[in-house]
């Protein structure tokens, strides 16, 4: 059995699976946000949960919003800010007593959809997380890409191109720098460009329901959105031209952004021509879980 941990900003989900992806159980929890020894243990009772409910014990893997630094294994990057320089995986693997697996979350997502999702058959899948953060991974034949600093596709904390006078020096970003992508192209960057010009906070869903009912301001900010991703990515494209674009991450659910992104995209990039499909992720909420599992898939 295979056990998958995506440790997330909002909500901690476990998966058991066989190694045939058959789903055995499966549990889903709130983060304790900025509670890292809570965290620690949800996960645990997590993991306990599942194994009770199999009556089988399973290897781990644990996907973070984040990475470990090479040579230290201290987390790093985290947009769950309560991550950043702990050690992560030897925390895990003293509470849980057997070996953990510990990857980014992003990096999960993207092994997923390259092995049994949308992305199968690809040879370069570039997965981006377009949820309460910003965020991608990259996989390689079915296996997720790091480089040797760990972090291959770091996206959302490059700046976002073609800024326009009003979009500069930009937002500031938990990192410590000013305009990162995930300050734009976030889920709760879409609603707080709301919330700026309204004084009103609404959810993402909420607005994008105004939109289809004709509100004007909701779909210039809809389309203004859908812009600042298309320029997010049309820098991926110039500089890796992956083989497919798999979205996940509560924004991926709009399925608008699939008609309208591809062809914002192409204004963007150096070539005369876009052919890179932009697909949703084929196990939506669930992949990252289940890369996490994977992460043990071969042994």
């Amino acid at each position: 059995m295979l056990i998958g941990i995506d440790w997330g900003g909002t909500k901690i989900e476990g998966v058991a699976l066989l190694p045939d992806g058959t789903e055995l159980a499966r549990e889903r929890r709130d983060t304790p946000r900025h509670d890292y020894l809570g965290c620690i243990d949800m996960i645990g009772a997590i993991i306990a949960a599942m194994e009770e409910k199999t009556g089988q014990r399973g290897t781990i893997g644990i996907g973070i919003p984040g990475s470990l630094e090479p040579k230290s294994r201290l987390g790093k990057g985290a947009s769950s800010t309560w991550l950043l320089g702990r050690p992560v995986e030897k925390d895990l693997t003293e509470r849980l007593g057997r070996e953990v697996r510990v990857e980014n979350d992003a990096d999960c997502l993207a092994a997923s959809e390259a092995v049994d999702g949308a992305g199968a058959g690809h040879n370069v899948v570039f997965a981006v997380i377009l949820g309460s953060g910003a965020g991608a991974g990259i996989a390689v034949g079915g296996r997720a890409h790091h480089g040797p600093n760990n972090s291959g596709g770091e996206w959302g904390h490059n700046p976002l191109p073609f800024p326009n006078q009003s979009e500069l020096p930009g937002r500031p970003c938990y990192c410590g720098k000013h305009g990162c992508l995930e300050t734009w192209v976030s889920g709760r960057a879409f609603e707080a460009e709301f919330a700026l010009h309204t004084g009103t906070e609404r959810k993402a869903a909420e607005i994008m329901a105004m939109k289809r009912g004709g509100d004007r301001l909701a779909g210039l900010l809809w389309t203004r959105y859908v812009d600042r991703v298309a320029r997010g990515l049309s820098v991926v494209v110039n500089a890796l031209d992956p083989d497919i674009f798999v979205m996940g991450g509560g924004m991926s659910n709009v399925p608008e952004l699939y008609d309208e992104l591809p062809p914002m995209i192409a204004r963007y990039t150096f070539s005369t021509v876009f052919h890179t499909p932009v697909v949703p992720s084929r196990h939506g909420d669930a992949s990252g879980v289940r890369g996490a599992a994977w992460l043990w898939k071969d042994g």
